[in-house]
């Protein structure tokens, strides 16, 4: 049971921060028509021309990189958008909006059922999203108006409490996403169908995880494969909830998620 408790605490708490140069990510904050705001983090290509169009990313961080100091959303994922080659050979606009400390992207008790271990059911997911991923796509639906985004590339990416978020994104806006990479978390397999038809997923997870078990993952992916979706799976045998670390190494996810169009 004590090592049940510090994994949880593990995952919801500030990971050890990794050596990158961060500051390319412009620190913004929006602020919507209710005054309501929300810090974020964005990245644009080398010789951004608003005469072209570009891809868009939308990163969705976990409950240990929640925070108000519009910095700690970077720590997994950032470094992979700021490889020179990377940004050589995929020029995008890559967003990394930041929950608050004390708020999570769904309404789901994630915290409390696992602890308990319960089978997480999404029955407290209610009819409206929270305020937290109102405002994330207030402000994804801000920057594709304004800025000089390819409507159709557009991109999600989300880990652990941000791949819960990633499906049920998917869910609640079916056609909105082009392609997805879901990475350590769960959805309601039985919503699946909302947006199996429109968006290619690619779901990762560690056979070890102890924090967020594997069984979520692998229900939303048979769920999508028995609708007929473009979708991946891969699961990592000698991973933990770390599974981000092997996901991001996998030298196919940037070439696959890019390949896609509408």
């Amino acid at each position: 049971m004590k090592a049940v408790i510090t994994n949880i605490i593990l995952w919801l708490s500030p990971l050890t921060l990794q050596a990158q140069d961060t500051t390319l990510f412009e620190k913004r904050v929006f602020v919507n028509n209710k005054g309501d705001s929300m810090q974020y983090r964005i990245l644009f290509p080398e010789a951004y021309n608003d005469r072209e169009r570009y891809p868009i990313v939308l990163f969705m961080h976990g409950a240990g990189e929640r925070g108000h100091d519009n910095e700690k959303q970077l720590t997994h994922g950032g470094a992979l958008f700021l490889k020179p080659e990377n940004r050589k050979e995929y020029p995008a606009i890559v967003v990394f909006p930041q929950c608050p400390a004390e708020k999570y992207w769904v309404n789901i008790n994630i915290r409390r059922k696992l602890f308990a271990g319960e089978d997480l059911d999404f029955e407290e997911v209610r009819s409206t999203p929270t305020k937290e991923m109102r405002l994330v796509m207030q402000l994804f639906d801000r920057i594709v108006r304004e800025e000089s985004v390819d409507h159709d590339r557009l991109y999600l990416m989300g880990l652990s409490m941000g791949g819960f978020a990633t499906f049920e994104i998917l869910t609640r806006w079916p056609g909105k996403f082009t392609a997805a990479v879901a990475i350590c978390g769960g959805g309601n397999p039985n919503l699946a169908q909302r947006y199996s038809p429109f968006v290619s997923l690619w779901i990762t997870h560690g056979s070890l995880d102890d924090v967020v078990p594997v069984k979520y993952s692998r229900r939303v992916y048979l769920a999508l494969q028995s609708y007929g979706a473009d979708v991946r799976y891969t699961e990592f045998p000698d991973a933990n909830h770390n599974a981000w670390d092997p996901t991001f190494e996998m030298p196919e996810l940037l070439p696959w998620l890019f390949s896609k169009s509408k």
